[in-house]
This record gives C-alpha cells, structure tokens and sequence, in this order.
C-alpha cells in the first residue's frame, strides 16, 4: 500500500506485516535481476569465446570498441603507478594506509593452520592448509573509482600467501587507470595491473593470453557483464560469488533518528538503480516522517537521479507488530547489510540468523565497512546471506585431507571398507584392499602347513 501524499508515493513503498504472516515479505520483495539476460548471455560468450581464441588481439579491440581507447601496451607500468603515487593526496594516501592497516588486523585472525592428530595403531590424520597459487581481481571502472575495492580483495589474498595477485580495471579515454585505484593497489601489494574491462578481462584471466597468464581465482564487482562471465567461467576458475545490485536493511523504532535512517538508506541507493534500500519498523510515525526526509536528502546528492530510481523502485518500509517479527522479516530478506538502529543493540545479537554485515548502534553506519572499519566489504547479496559468507582468507585457501596408515591399522579395518564397498558394487574399490593382503594370508597358510 503506498502514500498518497502529493510527491512521496515517488519514495518508498510501504507493506504492513502481521504476526506470523512474515513470508508474505518474500510476495512483495522486487526481482532485482536483469529482465533480459538471454541478450547479455549470447554477448557474454561471444566475448569470451574470442578472447580464448585469439587472445591479446581480442583484448586490445574490445578495449577500442567498448572504452573507446586504443591501448599501447594492456600491462601498467611501473613508471604508471609512482607517477600515481605522486598525484595522490598525502592525506586521501594516509587514509587509505590506515584502512589496509585495521583490513589486515581484522583479516590475519582468519588464518587457519594445517592440523593433524593421531589414532590408536599408528593412524595419522590432517589437513594441509595452501594457499590459491593466483588471483584475479577485478575492480570497476566507469561511472567511479573504488580504491576501497582493491584494498577489501587484495588484502586477505596476500595474508593468504597467494603468489601472485593480478588486478584488472578498465582504462579511461586517455588510457589511464584512476590513480586512486593504483595508489591503493601499490599499498595492497597487487603483483600485476592491467587495462582491461568487462567480460574480456575475466576471460582474460580465466583463458589466459599471451601477456596475462590464467589465475586460479578470480574475485571482487563488476556490473552484469562481468557477473555473467564469472559465472560461465567457473569451473575452469573458482569465483567468489555472483555478486547482484547493493542492499541495506535497517530496524529501527525511534522517529528521532529519521535523519541518521534516511542518510544511510541513500547511502546504498546512490549505488546504482537497481541497489534496494529497506526499514523495518513497529512505528507509524517513523514510517510517514522518513518519506519526508528521503525528499529533503535527495536533493542534496550528486547522484540524486539514481538514488531516486533506487528508492522509487526498490525501496521499502515493512511495518510489523513487535521486535520479533521484525528479526524474523530481515532474516527472511537475508541483507547484504543490516543495520540495528536501537537502543541497547547488542541485545539482539542472538535473533540475527542471515545477513552480510551486521552494523551496531546509532553510531556504526554502513558506510564505516564499506572504507574503514576492517571487515570485508565483499559481501554476499540478493537473499545468498542465508548461505554465503564474507569475502575472507579463508577464499584464498585450499584444503587437502591427509592419510596415514601402517598395514596393521589397515588390516583393522579392511573388512569394514570391503564390505561397504562390495554392496554399492565397487569391487575395485574392495579389490583395491584386499590384494594388500592377499600375499600375506597365503604366506601365513603355507608357514601353518609347514609347521604342521
């Protein structure tokens, strides 16, 4: 049902949701996925399809046709990245310094070890921690520069040990990458930069081509082009996630903190058209008070168009009767992030079951994980919170299981694994065991009959 006030029927949507009808949310949520991705599929593979084939070449056309720039070489050089350096401000460089710092704070408690413990009758057993041996990263470009990008998916890949961290970005008309992007690229620790884009970058590191050599992974956002590309290529590569438009969910209840709700809504509509922005709330008087600050708050925003299409299409208000079924709804929603804008917030750390991030307090918005705080901004979106995680080390390592045992330990236990696999049919499997002993049995019957 939405306000028919003169103007706010534009801002947000409002459902009301009664006690125990919380799965009504899931009838009203909007498809925030491309309506036609069969076109952008056929393109996708088109794109990726050339790059196998013929390599750099395909690089260097695509970058003229779609970024209208010709390229002399796609590798930034290093001579690129110190000019970077110089350019940037000494403070926006200090910022930037002390946001890897609290990253890697965070990142470096997420380091798992190998392990192994020991059975009875000499049984060894383990796992070997690895790192990914390479990267990919890719950042956006376009329509603005994420140096905070960089820094959340390089930093947790370098303490991961990867061995190589590969980073590509679309290049401007003049062939340049945004210095921002390569200053934060050079305090990560980013081994290779290149000027590419779209679809055929992530071929790029995929496939691989005469001057990128393929990675095992490739990560971080890119718009839908890239999203479908990450997604046919895995398998070849692994991916961390197919990332949908930005998502914010914030319950709340005090009409006095419209002005800190609004703000913080806006802050993910700015994203992009489709980025969807959501309240929970028990209070009518919240709800009729932020359509009127959303209005007041848009016509501040340099990006006040796409924020309004934002908020127009995918905003929502969600009233529900008490503080239970308002958990009950965002976990439902599963966010990318929530934001728990009530007093004493740490109260309802237990009724959280889904979402990305979770932000605490009047004081902790959005926007401080995005940049600053140091968990990953890597997030999982569109509902994939019920069952995905951050963006962590723990994506750039592997796991091997590891397996000792002596011939008495087997002997043990042979039986057991013969007989299981003999009745799903795996002889092999059962074989496989027994010739381990069968030279043994028929060396212990020949030493009984001659004893006898």
């Amino acid at each position: 049902m939405k306000n028919k006030e003169a103007g706010l029927e534009e801002v947000m949507e409002t459902l009301s949701i009664k006690k125990g009808f919380e799965d009504e949310i899931f009838k009203v949520l909007k498809n925030r996925t491309e309506d036609d991705l069969i076109e952008i599929d056929e393109s996708v593979k088109r794109i990726i399809a050339r790059v196998r084939s013929e390599g750099d070449p395909a690089l260097f056309d695509m970058t003229k046709e779609f970024d209208k720039v010709a390229l002399g070489s796609l590798r930034v050089s290093e001579g690129d990245i110190k000019e970077a350096m110089e350019v940037v401000e000494d403070e926006l460089l200090e910022s930037l310094r002390l946001a890897a710092e609290n990253i890697r704070t965070f990142h470096e408690k997420q380091v798992e070890k190998s392990w192994q413990y020991e059975k009875e009758d000499q049984v060894l057993l383990g796992q070997i921690i690895t790192p990914l041996e390479s990267v990919g990263i890719y950042v956006p470009g376009g329509k603005a520069s994420y140096p905070s990008t960089v820094l959340m998916n390089a930093i947790p890949a370098k303490i991961a040990n990867v061995a190589r961290i590969v980073m590509v970005t679309p290049p401007d008309r003049q062939g340049k990458i945004n210095p921002y992007v390569l200053a934060a690229a050079k305090i990560a620790g980013v081994d290779e930069i290149y000027k590419i884009g779209g679809a055929q970058a992530v071929a790029a590191l995929g496939y691989g081509t005469e001057t990128i050599k393929k990675v095992n992974k490739i990560v971080g956002p890119g718009n839908i082009f890239v999203a479908r590309a990450k997604k046919y290529l895995y398998g070849l590569v692994d991916i961390d996630m197919i990332a949908g438009p930005s998502e914010i969910c914030i319950i709340a209840d005090d009409p006095e903190d419209v002005q800190l709700i609004a703000a913080d809504l806006l802050s993910q509509a700015e994203h992009d058209e489709m980025a969807a922005s959501m309240l929970i709330t028990t209070s009518k008087e919240l709800t009729a008070s932020l359509k009127v600050e959303l209005i007041k708050q848009l016509d501040a925003l340099e990006r006040k168009d796409i924020a309004q299409q934002a908020i127009k299409h995918h905003g929502l208000i969600i009233e529900v009767e008490d503080m239970e079924s308002a958990f009950c709804v965002a976990n439902k929603i599963a966010p990318e992030h929530l934001e728990i804008m009530l007093e004493d917030p740490m109260a309802y750390i237990p009724q959280i079951k889904n979402a990305g991030a979770v932000f605490l307090g009047r004081y902790s918005p959005e926007p401080l994980g995005d940049y600053f705080a140091g968990p990953n901004h890597t997030l999982p979106t569109s509902g994939t919170a019920a069952f995905a995680s951050p963006l962590g080390v723990y994506d750039f390592l592997k796991r091997s299981s590891l397996i000792y045992y002596t011939e008495d330990a087997l002997r043990k236990e042979k039986d057991d694994i013969i007989r299981i696999a003999e009745k799903e049919g795996l002889t092999a499997h059962a074989n496989s065991i027994k010739v381990r002993f069968m030279n043994n049995e028929i060396k212990k019957e020949v030493d009984n009959d001659e004893k006898s």
